[in-house]
């Protein structure tokens, strides 16, 4: 892959532990939690954190006042400082914002997994190296190459500019699926309905969507928008997640789309969730479409939508940004299954690598 010409000497993690530079975070909550506590892993000091202008209230974070960036750079001085993102958002205006900040200071969105597991760093991409090249090999276009290349050398460096360079729309993504000539699908996690919604307006010819969400929370207003819908496509809701058997699993009911399964942690949100295995419930109907996104679960749920991905070749469409592996342990999970799929990436415009859509059709 001649990406690996474009590869630094060192990938992020090492590059903030041996810097000169102050290294600050803008951004609060659970993504600064897990930036920062690879930073400790690594022996990496963040020596203060900034907000939006409009979000500075004199509060604090891990013991230190939030500044505002005026106050940082003043602080500092931009030629001083690394800037840590540490909150996603595809919002353009956000956007903006970040290319902004990213115009004045050396500035780094750091890729931790969105569920658990290991970091993409150097040791982590030549353990894999050959997963990796392979599936490169694999894609089916030179725009899913592009993609695939940028968001490898995103994560292990996490500049800007490479996330910006691995951007399409929905059209684009919905045209490759061939969304027109759905008639049936499967949304597994399909949140509260705006999936459904999404998937209707470019598939004018559906007429049944099976619809997973574990989250009870989710899946109450997932059940009101279905009992509201006045067309003619037929929607069945079901709170489930997404697995490779029936079973029950324990859920982490956060009421948002980071809601997922994952054993054998409990904690205080957490609660027993039924499980099925896509082709328990269609037990060998069809279906055109499918669709995970399944907070880190995919996987599972490829493996228990097997008989129907052999059966009857649906087009898939997968999130592949959950773990650190998905980018290339997904797709060879499908080859595996139907070697005749072509596959493709596309992304939506998100800062971190979120929204990795791998297609197969």
């Amino acid at each position: 892959m001649n990406f690996c010409e474009k590869l630094p000497p060192l990938d992020l993690w090492q590059h903030l532990a041996s810097t000169d530079k102050k290294i600050v975070m803008y951004g609060m909550g659970n993504g600064a939690d897990k930036i920062l506590a690879v930073c400790e892993h690594c022996g990496i000091e963040v020596v203060d954190f900034f907000a939006s202008d409009g979000f500075v209230r004199g509060h604090s974070f891990h013991g230190k006042v939030v500044l505002s960036f005026s106050d940082i750079k003043e602080k500092y001085g931009a030629e001083n400082i690394i800037v840590l993102l540490s909150f996603g958002s595809s919002l353009p205006d956000v956007l903006e914002l970040f290319r902004k900040v990213d115009s004045e200071c050396e500035t780094y969105a750091p890729d931790v997994p969105v569920c658990e597991g290991e970091i993409f760093n150097y040791e982590f991409f030549n353990s894999h190296k050959d997963d990796i090249e392979r599936v490169h090999s694999l894609l089916t276009d030179d725009k899913s190459k592009k993609i695939y290349e940028n968001v490898i050398l995103y994560k292990l460096t996490g500049k800007l500019c490479y996330l910006f360079d691995a951007e399409c729309d929905k059209d684009e993504s919905y045209s490759l699926l061939g969304a027109k000539d759905f008639r049936s699908a499967a949304d597994l996690g399909a949140y509260n309905g705006d999936t459904l919604r999404e998937l209707m307006r470019y598939s004018p010819n559906i007429e049944k969507i099976h619809a997973f969400e574990p989250d009870r929370r989710n899946f109450r207003k997932l059940s009101q928008y279905c009992e509201s819908f006045d067309g003619n496509v037929s929607l069945l809701p079901l709170n489930a997640a997404a697995w490779s058997e029936d079973r029950t699993l324990i859920f982490g009911g956060e009421g948002n789309r980071n809601s997922g399964v994952f054993a054998p942690r409990k904690t205080a949100k957490s609660v027993e969730v039924e499980a099925r295995a896509l082709d328990s419930v269609l037990s060998g109907e069809s279906v055109d479409y499918i669709k995970y996104d399944v907070e880190g679960a995919e996987r599972e749920a490829i493996e228990g939508s097997r008989k129907t991905i052999i059966s009857h070749r649906p087009t898939l469409l997968v999130s592949a940004y959950h773990k650190s592996e998905d980018i290339f342990a997904l797709p060879l999970q499908i080859h595996a299954i139907r070697p005749d799929y072509k596959l493709y990436y596309r992304r939506y415009p998100y800062i971190p690598a979120w929204d990795l859509n791998l297609i197969c059709t």
